[in-house]
C-alpha cells in the first residue's frame, strides 16, 4: 500500500511538474529587440543602480496587481541618481501574461544593457523602459525596426491598397482614445476566404495627437510586399498578418469597410443569394459607412482644429524622363508666421550655419520642441519641383540614421524644410576643424562610419522607394546629442522604380571630390554612385583630412590615391588621423580603409552594395575582396571634360553644368 501511494505521489509529481514546465514554456515572452543608448556608463556599485534596481521591482509589482497593462514609476529623490521607467502590455493580454512578460524584461534589460542609464526592451507582449530622463507623455519615433515576415503575399498591388486603408483606420481608432488603453485591431477581407489582421497601440500617456504623429511614422516603416510583419518604437507600435496574431476573444476587431470586393475564390455560381439580397446588402453598408464616415471627420477635425499646420497634397514627378512618381496626402504644412516666431524672425543669433541652398535656422516652437528650420535662399538652384522632393521623400522616411522633417512651409517666394533640431551640428564642423576633432576619437568615428552604412542600406534597400542620395558628404551628415550620425539634405535624391537599378541624365547635381566617374562623366546614377561618395567619406573620417584639400596641397592628388599608395605600400596606419589617440582598434581600422577603398573603385561593379558594406562592419568573419587601384578622378579634369562631354552611345545631347545646382564648399584657411 505504502509502496503504491508512493509511487502514485511521484507519478502526480512528475506530471504536475511537466504540465508546469509546459505551462512555463508557453508563457514566456517572445523577446524581439532591445536598444542601449550610447549614454553614460554606470557601475554596478553606483547610486544609480541601486535606484535602478528599486525601480524595476516597482514596475514588476505594478505588473502583477491590476495596472490594467501600463504603468510608470519613479525611483531616487535627485538627479543625477534619479530613474523614470514604464511597461506597457499588448492590449488584449490577461494580467498573468502581462506580469510575466514585465518581469522577464526586468531580467533581461539589465543582461543586454548591464551598465547603461538608460534602455529599452520590445517583446511580443509587452515592452519596458527606463532613463534617467522623464519618459513619461513623450513621444519617441527613434530608434525605429521593422519585422517582415518571411513570405511574399500574392496579389501585391492589391494587397498594399488594402494594407493601407486598414493601416489608416487603426492607427485612427487607436489615436482617437484619449484615455486608456490607445489600442485598436481592424479587420479586413483580403478574399473571401482570407483576412487582413492588424494593430495599433500606443503607449497609454501620449496625447491622442502624438500617438497619431508615432503611428504614421511606424506605418510608414512597415514591410512592404510582406505576409504580414510589424514596426515599432519606444512608444508606438503596428502589426500586420494574414492570421488572428492577438486573442481574438479578449478583443473585439472592427471591421473595415472594403472600398472594392475581395477577389472571388471558388464560390457558388448560382446568382440567386446576390441577387436575392442585394438590397438588403446595399442597405447596411450604406447605414454602416455613413456613421463611421462622419465619425473619422469629425476625429480628424478634433484633432488638427487647434494646430498651426494644415494637410496639403502634392504631387512629384521625377525629372528627367524618371519613371517613378511620388505623392503624398499627409506633409505637414507650417504657417510662416509660426515659423518667424520660432526663430525670432530668422534672426542672426539663431542662425546655425549656411549650406548650398541657404540658411539653417534654430527655433523653437510654442510647445517647446526645438527645431532646425532649412531657409533656401531665393537665388537657390533648388526650384520648387526640388524642395517639393525634399519634403515628399523625407515626410516618409522614417530611420534612426535619417534627420527627421517635422514639417515644411511654402508660402509666397518664402520655401523653408522644418527639421528635428540635431544640437552637434554636422560632421564637418567636427572633423576638419583643429580642435573639435579631437572630440572625435576612434570609437565614435566607427560608430559614424556604421551608421551611415545602416542609414544609406535603409535608402536604397529597406524604405519604401529606392532611393539615391546623390550628395553624401560631411556636411550633410548630421550629429545628434550622443554623436549618432543622420543623413540629411534629400533636396537632390532621385527616387527609383521597385525593378529599377539604374538610370541616366543629363542634368548633374551634387558636389565636387564625391561624385562618382560614371555619373559625373556620363551622367550613370544607380545605387553605387552613393557608395563611391561613401567610400570617399569614410576615408575622410579614417584620414582627418578634406578629400579637396588635396586638390589644392598635393598636386592634384586626391584622397583615395593618398591611401592607395599606404596601402599598397603596406602602411595603411599611416593615414589615420593624428589627433586620435592610441587607444583604437587597428583591425578597425584597417577593415574600414579597406571598405573605403572598395567604395573608390572606378568600375561600379566592383565596388561592394550597402547591405555587403553593413556586413563587412559588423561581421569581422566575412572576407573582403583586395581593393584594385582607385579611380583617380581629378578635380581639374573633370570641370575640362564637363565643358567638353564626350558623346555617348545612348545620346549625342551636350550635358549641360548648373553651377546654381552644384554644391560646393568653399575650404578656408584656419
Amino acid at each position: 500500500m505504502n509502496s503504491r501511494f508512493i509511487i502514485s505521489l511521484a507519478l502526480f509529481l512528475f506530471l504536475n511538474f511537466l504540465s508546469n514546465s509546459s505551462r512555463t514554456t508557453e508563457a514566456a515572452p517572445t523577446y524581439l529587440e532591445h536598444h542601449c543608448p550610447n549614454t553614460t556608463l554606470v557601475s554596478p556599485n553606483s547610486t544609480y543602480r541601486f535606484t535602478l534596481n528599486a525601480l524595476l521591482s516597482s514596475l514588476s509589482s505594478a505588473a502583477a496587481g491590476d495596472a490594467d497593462g501600463f504603468a510608470n514609476a519613479t525611483a531616487g529623490k535627485d538627479a543625477p541618481d534619479r530613474a523614470y521607467g514604464l511597461f506597457l502590455c499588448r492590449g488584449d493580454v490577461g494580467t498573468a501574461t502581462c506580469s510575466e512578460c514585465v518581469a522577464t524584461g526586468t531580467k533581461d534589460i539589465l543582461r543586454w544593457c548591464p551598465d547603461k542609464r538608460s534602455s529599452v526592451v520590445w517583446y511580443d507582449e509587452c515592452i519596458l523602459r527606463y532613463s534617467d530622463q522623464t519618459i513619461y507623455s513623450v513621444m519617441e519615433t527613434v530608434p525605429i525596426y521593422a519585422m517582415p515576415d518571411t513570405g511574399d503575399v500574392a496579389e501585391p498591388d492589391r494587397f498594399m491598397q488594402l494594407l493601407g486603408e486598414a493601416m489608416n483606420y487603426v492607427a485612427v481608432r487607436a489615436s482617437g482614445i484619449e484615455s486608456g488603453k490607445k489600442f485598436a485591431v481592424v479587420e479586413a477581407s483580403f478574399t473571401s476566404s482570407q483576412k487582413l489582421y492588424t494593430l495599433a497601440q500606443c503607449s497609454s500617456d501620449l496625447k491622442g495627437s502624438d500617438c497619431n504623429t508615432c503611428l504614421r511614422a511606424v506605418i510608414a516603416n512597415l514591410p512592404q510586399r510582406k505576409r504580414g510583419g510589424r514596426s515599432f518604437t519606444p512608444t508606438c507600435t503596428v502589426r500586420f498578418e494574414l492570421f488572428p496574431f492577438y486573442n481574438t476573444s479578449a478583443v473585439e476587431a472592427t471591421p473595415l469597410l472594403p472600398s472594392s470586393p475581395p477577389a472571388p475564390v471558388n464560390g457558388p455560381k448560382d446568382g440567386f443569394t446576390c441577387a436575392g439580397k442585394s438590397n438588403k446588402s446595399t442597405t447596411i453598408i450604406i447605414a454602416a459607412a455613413i456613421p463611421v464616415g462622419i465619425a473619422v471627420i469629425l476625429l480628424f477635425v478634433a484633432c488638427f482644429w487647434h494646430r498651426s499646420k494644415t494637410t496639403k497634397t502634392y504631387e512629384v514627378v521625377q525629372a528627367e524622363g524618371g519613371t517613378s512618381e511620388l505623392t503624398t496626402t499627409e506633409s505637414l504644412l507650417y504657417h510662416l508666421a509660426t515659423i518667424q516666431a520660432a526663430t525670432n524672425n530668422f534672426s542672426h543669433q539663431n542662425k546655425l550655419g549656411e549650406g548650398g541652398f541657404g540658411a539653417v535656422f534654430r527655433g523653437r516652437l510654442p510647445n517647446g520642441q526645438e527645431i532646425a528650420v532649412k531657409k533656401l535662399s531665393k537665388s537657390s538652384g533648388q526650384g520648387v519641383g526640388e524642395f517639393k522632393n525634399e519634403v515628399a521623400l523625407v515626410a516618409k522616411l522614417q530611420h534612426q540614421n535619417l534627420a527627421r522633417l517635422l514639417g515644411f512651409c511654402l508660402e509666397g517666394e518664402e520655401k523653408l524644410l522644418v527639421y528635428e533640431f540635431v544640437p552637434n551640428k554636422s560632421l564637418d564642423y567636427f572633423l576638419f576643424d583643429p580642435d573639435k576633432r579631437r572630440q572625435l576619437d576612434w570609437s565614435r568615428r566607427y560608430k559614424i562610419i556604421s551608421g551611415i552604412a545602416r542609414g544609406m542600406l535603409y535608402l536604397h534597400e529597406d524604405s519604401r522607394f529606392r532611393i539615391i542620395h546623390r550628395d553624401l558628404k560631411p556636411s550633410n551628415i548630421l550629429l545628434d546629442s550622443d554623436m549618432n550620425p543622420k543623413i540629411s539634405d534629400f533636396g537632390m535624391a532621385r527616387i527609383f522604380g521597385a525593378d529599377q537599378t539604374r538610370a541616366k541624365t543629363n542634368h548633374i547635381v551634387g558636389t565636387f571630390g564625391y561624385l562618382s566617374p560614371e555619373y559625373a562623366m556620363r551622367g550613370q546614377i544607380s545605387a553605387k554612385s552613393d557608395v563611391y561618395s561613401f567610400g570617399v567619406l569614410t576615408l575622410e573620417i579614417i584620414c582627418g583630412k578634406k578629400n579637396s584639400c588635396f586638390f589644392q596641397s598635393d598636386g592634384g592628388e586626391n584622397l583615395a590615391s593618398y591611401a592607395w599608395k599606404h596601402w599598397r605600400a603596406g602602411t595603411p596606419l599611416e593615414v589615420l588621423d593624428p589627433f586620435i589617440s592610441n587607444a583604437y582598434s587597428i583591425d578597425e581600422v584597417v577593415r574600414c580603409l579597406h571598405i573605403g577603398l572598395l567604395g573608390v573603385q572606378e568600375d561600379p561593379a566592383d565596388r561592394p552594395t550597402m547591405a555587403s558594406i553593413v556586413l563587412m562592419l559588423t561581421s569581422h568573419s566575412v572576407k573582403l575582396s583586395q581593393p584594385r587601384q582607385p579611380a583617380f578622378f581629378l578635380q581639374r579634369s573633370t570641370e575640362r571634360q564637363l565643358k567638353e562631354p564626350e558623346s555617348d552611345e545612348s545620346t549625342s545631347r551636350s550635358m549641360p553644368w548648373s553651377n546654381n545646382e552644384m554644391s560646393v564648399t568653399e575650404v578656408y584657411p584656419r
